[in-house]
């Protein structure tokens, strides 16, 4: 039997990717484990998935000042101490990491136990999780040829972002009855990343007099981010998150709104959505989103708007543009050449995973 360990955590987007190999992990045979935070979205993910799931401590290494500094850290230490002992009690042959903090105490007990460690980086740099855990790692798989340059000469494969298979196998019909939409009008999707986006949330509802004259919204705000004087408005649908039905919602959309983070933008050019991206600002992030977008924006994938310069003016506007040209912007993603990063991703762990069968017999 094939063992192996995923892990990832702290947003859907360190998540998804890994949700989308376990069917193909199933099929050669691989036992599968994960290993996670105590209660962070990852266990609520990965419950529907029939894989067991251990918990381990874990901390936020932050570049700014805050009280939390002082006692992270000791949580970084529990959790390096609580992964290793899940570890040797498992015994995988390999680790497979989609990164954010969580992964840290369980790659870094993975290279102590001399387990070989695949790790991917879906943003244009590597972000400090990942930075922590790219010495230990046999392999970082990225998704932006850019990012190539900025690894270890070796560790780098560039792969794309592993797409769940589900999400293209949608049907907008069901979409339509699960908002109360009719095909007399276009779809505008919003997703604000998957804890919501304020900023994004405010500009989309105070253009809603203005939009809803022409498209039907459905707006994926984050959990807790549900406006009550809003329910009944006609032709603007509502949902904190959304997941089996997701694929159906995406597949009714004519054009999406979104964060730009790197998984779902690969997942909004697998699925040839025209999309408008409202990065992160800088502000509030080390501002890899900004240059996923710009990266996109380049090659005709997408058209961006700062979020400094958005306002409910240059929102709407933005929208139309995008609507009016939509038909551009899906020839450039139909003429993308990157695919599905799953294949190339299963023949790295089936390669590492290998070697260490080998070794153990």
């Amino acid at each position: 039997m094939k063992r192996i360990v995923l892990t990832g955590g702290g947003t859907a987007g360190h998540v998804t990717p890994n949700i989308a190999l376990i069917p193909k992990l199933k099929e050669l045979g691989y036992e599968i484990s994960y290993i996670g935070s105590y209660d962070g979205i990852e266990k609520r993910l990965i419950s529907d998935y029939d894989i067991p799931y251990y918990g381990v401590s874990t901390g936020k290494l932050r570049r700014y000042i805050d009280p939390k500094n002082l006692s992270d850290p000791f949580r970084v230490i529990k959790g390096l101490g609580e992964a290793r002992k899940i570890l040797k009690d498992i015994r995988p042959d390999l680790v497979f990491s989609k990164g954010g903090f969580v992964s840290v105490p369980v790659v870094r007990a993975a290279g102590e136990l001399k387990i070989p460690c695949i790790i991917h980086e879906s943003d244009m740099t590597p972000g400090l999780a990942n930075k922590l855990c790219i010495p230990v790692a046999q392999k970082v798989c990225c998704n932006f040829p850019e990012t190539v340059a900025k690894l270890p000469a070796g560790k780098a494969v560039l792969t794309g972002t592993p797409i769940r298979s589900e999400l293209l196998k949608g049907r907008k019909e069901a979409a339509y009855k699960l908002c109360g939409f009719t095909e007399d009008l276009p779809v505008l999707m919003v997703i604000g990343g998957s804890s919501g986006s304020f900023a994004i949330n405010k500009e989309i509802r105070t253009s809603l007099p203005k939009l809803l004259k022409d498209f039907q919204v459905v707006h994926l705000c984050g959990n807790g981010k549900v406006d009550n004087l809003l329910l009944t408005q006609k032709g603007y649908k509502q949902f904190e998150y959304l997941k089996g039905e997701l694929k159906d919602v995406l597949a009714m959309a004519d054009i999406v709104v979104s964060r730009a983070g790197a998984n779902a933008i690969c997942e909004l050019l697998a699925l040839k959505k025209p999309n408008l991206l409202i990065p992160l600002s800088s502000r509030a992030s080390r501002g890899d989103q900004i240059l996923n977008a710009a990266s996109f924006e380049a090659q005709g994938y997408s058209l961006v708007l700062q979020e400094e310069d958005m306002d409910t003016v240059s929102l709407t506007d933005k929208i139309y543009e995008l609507y009016q040209n939509r038909d551009k912007y899906i020839r450039n993603m139909s003429a993308s050449s990157q695919g599905d990063a799953s294949k190339t991703i299963m023949e790295l762990i089936e390669e590492y995973s290998s070697s260490t069968i080998k070794v153990r017999k």
